[in-house]
């Protein structure tokens, strides 16, 4: 592996259950990602993604690349266009830096309106990846 390397693509349906299980699963009970009617009350179209379920697709989605031996040691993403049902995210990722067992991978998640989700993730590799 070394720097400038891609990581496969992950396609992710939006669905309803997964927005709502996703934020039920990490106790953020805002109303704005499991009711439609107040997130539309609150200027949304829709019930909306929260960043801590992207946070877990984010880090899912290294853990499928590197393994379920490598560990994650920073991620730092930022959040853009909400993740509405009925979409569709696709992630995407390169290697920027390898470094003693180290990489730093440059994640984009983006969805039929724009980049949902954008960011480095950090991870420590197995022993004879790097």
């Amino acid at each position: 592996m070394k720097a400038g390397d891609e990581l496969p693509t992950l396609t992710i349906p939006l669905t309803r259950t997964l927005i709502v299980a996703g934020a039920i699963a990490s106790r953020d009970y805002q109303d704005v990602h499991h009711d439609t009617e107040a997130a539309q009350q609150k200027g949304s179209p829709e019930i909306f993604m929260n960043i801590l379920t992207t946070n877990g697709l984010v880090g899912r989605y290294i853990t499928d690349h590197f393994g379920p031996r490598c560990t994650l040691r920073k991620v730092a993403i930022r959040l853009g266009a909400p993740n509405y049902p009925g979409d569709t995210m696709v992630l995407n990722g390169t290697v920027t830096e390898v470094t003693d067992g180290t990489a730093v991978v440059r994640i984009v998640g983006a969805n039929g309106i724009g980049h949902h989700v954008t960011g480095t993730v950090t991870v420590s590799l197995p022993e004879g990846t790097a």
